[in-house]
């Protein structure tokens, strides 16, 4: 399976829980009760008393429909199988049988009873695996919506339907032992009561029946203003309370005794309360919703109402920007359509911060609640810009929101959205008829620069909220609506790209007489968005042909050019040290663009369009945000911990498609494996081109010292003769004294008269190197590999050896001159064989002049060596010529 060369599929952040309703289950062990939610294609499972999560299950091969427990599994639905889970992570059993999704299960006992959604009911055996018995229902007649099993009602479920009838069955028999006749409405709920025989029914136009079953009578009903009852749960501590979820995000609290409603947890969820249980025995109350959030209510206020003790929330919309914070890359700061601000832990969902939603009135919206609908919500926010330098200050975050001149500030530190709203004294008038369409942070954390749909350029103090600056004059910085801004590292100089595809550079502090930018470049197409890189100074441009421009801010040029994006470019960032561009597009490929060399290294598709992307600083992660996706994806970089061969990929070649990241940090290593074989080690041949020269790679003092080897003989070689230790007699004479000691003055001094002597070993007038030389015809490879092995001696001595035989010298000699012709004409070893020719010719010189065979060759070899001498003097030329030209520039 082909996969991308860089990125690795990681995990997924930012999903707790979707709209299949929760399940708890008590772990004895632990004396703790876990929750567990879906998320898609797994489950995730938390601990009730620090909602810290616990584990995730395996990748299911569809969504999963449904989910229930008993005491030792947990049991799942996808399409038409069935799981059993231990530990919520070990698959024990699968169910197979179904011919379309299952939506509904019920453990009972030691079976499982099942029903898809042609309203097929199965029993199964948990443990055999196998298929019990199998009831046919049809859904014009009797749509099975909800399953329950009454308390002390051997063998036997009460089904619920869509046409409002219930009917219980005896599923030993199987037989059908009783049918209510129901109110005339979908049952959407069913739930057992503490009361023996009772039974609650929820219906969907929000009534709900307490009925008995035993003697088929209502006891009594009540009425949910709040529209279709979805969820009901009963309180078991002891207080007669029942909870009800609506499709709109309330839950309603009713008093049994009384019969009415006790309080309500209005806008508990921006979604309908799908999951809604009790824990039993406590107080404790948990909810799950679509809006991707799961919540614990705890009831300890006399009056009875319920606050939120703990929650695990992610976006309820998709992400639209995310963009890691801070330089350990350990946060990413994130927003979508739900107007909030998310900072997620790529380290440990516990350290998971939510900085609120954008409210007009933050403090009143708070008092109140948020909703959905609520009028103080503030639109979605479109662009985000973030600092470190002064989060502990004040705020470090700004934002602009679509169709709203006002940007709003924000404290990471604080994990709260500030008082201040910045906008010009001159839009307050007009403010509808102007919008915020960029900005950017200064360095220092003091400044907030913002580009607006009109073309007008403002610089904020962001502590103070005060003005500081305007760039350009009346009618704008540019023409048309402001598409980027950035500042340099020191405030020096203010950078906007304009939809009138112009870049201007400005002074950071404009003069009063003088307000016009430096530099104006002008591009082929109008400007969608730039990304600057600051410690580079590099800014990636893009056009709305689809084409990603490189300038620099130094040079005030384009640099690069990359092409190929099909649709229109979404998001780019750099990788830390600059060398990578990485660029997402609505054309669903990612692509990695190599900036020295400016060509494309990497691609890979995904099923749906990223919309935004950032690099990790530490390297380690690329972070996306897609299309209809709720969470935030991590991709591993490979170059961290594997070796990759990285080449350009050209036009034809196949691009792979990638599933995104899954829930699950699971290291695929079929895709490492997959990688390694496909790009193999570079190896460098011995000769790229045979126009080219090439040089040898041998060591510089190897054949540099060749020519001045006497020179160095001479100047190594010792001052004095070495001396020899000094011969003591056999006997020492002694001289009488009180004292032992030695007459030496008549020792005669034996070193001075000994000489050393050497034992010459026999004669050879041919060395073994010469006659290899002699022996080859036309190939002199192995001989120069031979040659290129010696010391700069040895080569001197070889070369000096070749005529002392006076029968075979003339033959060495012509050996010799052949093997530099043959060095020549293969344009290798060019600064050896340029050696080895100047000592041939200082020791053999005498010898080519008297013979005229060895002189007519020595022509050859000069005609060789002035061809590639010609070819070497053209390439230093030109490189000499483009060296100066550069200077020039």
């Amino acid at each position: 399976m082909v996969q991308s060369k860089i990125f690795a599929r990681n995990r997924a952040l930012g999903y707790v829980s979707n709209s299949v309703p929760l399940v708890t289950r008590y772990i004895l062990r632990r004396k703790e009760h876990l929750i567990v939610t879906c998320v898609g294609k797994e489950f995730h499972t938390y601990g009730c008393k620090h909602f810290t999560l616990m584990s995730v299950s395996g990748t299911h091969p569809d969504d999963i429909t449904c989910l229930v427990t008993d005491t030792f599994h947990v049991y799942t639905a996808s399409a038409n199988k069935i799981f059993a889970w231990r530990r919520g992570t070990e698959l024990k059993h699968t169910y197979e049988g179904h011919d379309c999704t299952v939506h509904i299960l019920l453990p009972f006992g030691a079976h499982l009873l099942s029903v898809d959604v042609n309203s097929t009911l199965k029993v199964w055996s948990i443990k055999e695996e196998s298929l019990l018995l199998e009831l046919n229902f049809s859904n014009t007649i009797f749509r099975i919506t909800a399953l329950m099993h009454p308390n002390t009602y051997m063998n036997k479920i009460l089904l619920g339907s869509e046409q409002g009838q219930l009917q219980l069955w005896n599923i030993k028999l199987p037989k059908m032992v009783h049918t209510f006749k129901g109110w005339q409405n979908s049952v959407m709920a069913l739930e057992q009561a503490p009361a023996i025989d009772v039974a609650a029914i929820g219906l969907f136009n929000g009534r709900i029946i307490l009925h008995n079953l035993k003697y088929d009578e209502t006891i009594f009903e009540l009425v949910q203003d709040w529209g279709p009852v979805i969820s009901i749960s009963f309180r078991t501590d002891g207080s007669p309370i029942m909870a009800t979820g609506s499709m709109s995000g309330q839950i309603v609290l009713w008093n049994l005794e009384q019969r009415t409603v006790e309080s309500q947890l209005c806008k508990a969820h921006n979604s309908s309360v799908t999951g809604l249980k009790y824990i039993p025995n406590e107080p404790l109350l948990v909810s799950s919703s679509p809006d991707n959030s799961l919540k614990l209510w705890i009831f300890d206020v006399a009056d009875g109402a319920g606050r939120l003790l703990r929650i695990r929330e992610g976006h309820s919309d998709p992400p639209t920007i995310v963009r890691f914070y801070g330089n350990d890359g350990n946060y990413l700061l994130t927003t979508g359509g739900d107007s909030s601000l998310r900072l997620f832990s790529t380290v440990t969902e516990i350290m998971n911060k939510s900085l609120g939603r954008a409210s007009f009135n933050r403090k009143a919206s708070k008092k109140k609640g948020h909703s959905v609908d609520d009028p103080m919500l503030m639109p979605p926010i479109t662009e985000l810009a973030s600092e470190i330098t002064r989060e502990k200050e004040w705020c470090n975050i700004a934002a602009t929101h679509s169709g709203l001149g006002m940007v709003t500030t924000w404290s990471s530190h604080l994990q709260k959205m500030g008082d201040l709203k910045l906008l010009p004294e001159r839009f307050k008038s007009n403010s509808n008829f102007v919008t915020a369409t960029t900005l950017c942070l200064t360095r220092c954390g003091n400044f907030v620069v913002i580009g607006y749909s009109t073309g007008h350029v403002e610089r904020f103090n962001i502590q103070s909220g005060i003005h500081r600056a305007s760039y350009g004059d009346e009618s704008g910085a540019h023409e048309g609506p402001v598409k980027g801004v950035m500042v340099d590292d020191l405030n020096q100089t203010l950078i906007t790209a304009g939809k009138d595809a112009k870049i201007k550079f400005w002074d950071f502090k404009p003069k009063k007489d003088i307000n016009m930018a430096k530099t104006i470049l002008i591009m082929e197409d109008s400007i969608e968005w730039i990304r600057c890189h600051n410690e580079s100074s590099l800014v990636a441009i893009a056009l709305q042909n689809f084409d990603v421009m490189l300038m620099d801010v130094d040079t005030r040029k384009i640099v690069r050019h990359f092409q190929g994006h099909e649709g229109r470019v979404t998001d780019a960032c750099f990788n830390p040290d600059s060398r990578w561009l990485i660029t997402a597009s609505m054309d669903c490929t990612i692509r990695t663009w190599d900036i020295p060399s400016s060509h494309l290294i990497d691609i890979f598709q995904v099923p749906e369009a990223c919309i935004s992307l950032s690099f990790s600083p530490t390297a380690e992660f690329l972070a996306t945000a897609h299309v209809r996706h709720l969470g935030i994806f991590l991709w591993s970089n490979r170059m961290l911990y594997s070796h990759v061969s990285l080449k350009a990929i050209s036009k034809d070649d196949i691009i792979p498609e990638v599933e995104l990241p899954g829930y699950s940090k699971e290291v695929e290593k079929t895709d490492e494996d997959d990688v390694l074989i496909e790009e193999p080690d570079y190896v460098s041949p011995d000769q790229l081109d045979s126009d080219l020269i090439t040089m040898s790679a041998v060591a510089q003092s190897r054949w540099q010292n060749i020519l001045d080897i006497d020179i160095i003989k001479k100047r190594n070689k010792p001052k004095q003769p070495p001396k020899f230790p000094e011969t003591a007699p056999f006997f020492l004479p002694t001289i009488p004294s009180l004292e032992l000691r030695f007459d030496l003055p008549d020792v005669p001094k034996t070193n001075e008269n000994v000489k050393s002597t050497r034992v010459h070993p026999t004669l050879q007038n041919v060395t073994s190197f010469n006659k290899s030389l002699q022996s080859i015809t036309n190939n002199f490879s192995d001989v120069i590999e031979k040659l290129k092995a010696m010391s700069p001696n040895n080569i001197d001595f070889e070369i000096q050896s070749l005529s002392l035989d006076e029968n075979s010298a003339e033959l060495a000699v012509l050996q010799f001159m052949k093997m530099l012709h043959y060095m020549m004409e293969q344009q290798t070893d060019f600064e050896l064989s340029q050696a080895y020719l100047a000592v041939f010719l200082k020791w053999h010189g005498p010898i080519i002049l008297e013979n005229d065979m060895l002189r007519d060759y020595l022509k050859k070899i000069q005609e060789a060596q002035m061809r590639n001498w010609s070819t070497l003097r053209e390439k230093l030329f030109y490189n000499l010529s483009v060296v100066q030209h550069l200077k020039k520039m």
